[in-house]
C-alpha cells in the first residue's frame, strides 16, 4: 500500500502573502524524499486562532508513516529546512508539527477510478 505523508497548512485569511502550493509540494518532496503524488497538501483558511509567542504566518501539520530512517535528528533536520525554505523562498513564517504514525495502523480509501 502507498502511504501518503499529509500536509495541512493553516492561514489566517486576512494573511496577503501568497502560499504557493505546487512548489511547496517539490520542496517539501525533496527534503522528505517523497513523490507529488503520495504527497497531499491541503491549505484551510481560518478567521483566527489562538495566540501564542511564535506569530506565525502559516501553521503547519504534517502526518507522515514512521519509517526507520526517519530518526528523531533527521526530522527535526527536515522541519527545520522546510521553516528556513518558507522564510527565504517565500517569506513565510511557519510553526511546523510533524507526527509520525505507524504504517499497520494506517487506513486509506481513495476514490474508486
Amino acid at each position: 500500500p502507498t502511504t501518503m505523508p499529509l500536509v495541512k497548512l493553516f492561514a489566517r485569511t486576512t494573511l496577503t502573502k501568497a502560499i504557493p502550493l505546487p512548489a511547496i509540494q517539490q520542496m517539501m518532496c525533496d527534503v522528505w524524499g517523497t513523490k507529488p503524488e503520495t504527497t497531499k497538501l491541503i491549505l484551510t483558511r481560518v478567521d483566527d486562532w489562538t495566540e501564542d509567542s511564535f506569530n506565525e504566518d502559516v501553521y503547519v501539520d504534517i502526518r507522515a508513516y514512521g519509517k526507520a530512517e526517519r530518526t528523531r535528528d533527521f526530522v527535526l533536520d527536515g522541519m527545520k529546512t522546510i521553516q528556513k525554505n518558507l522564510k527565504d523562498e517565500h517569506e513565510l513564517v511557519v510553526n511546523v508539527r510533524l507526527e509520525t504514525y505507524d504504517g499497520e495502523r494506517y487506513f486509506h480509501v481513495p476514490p474508486p477510478n
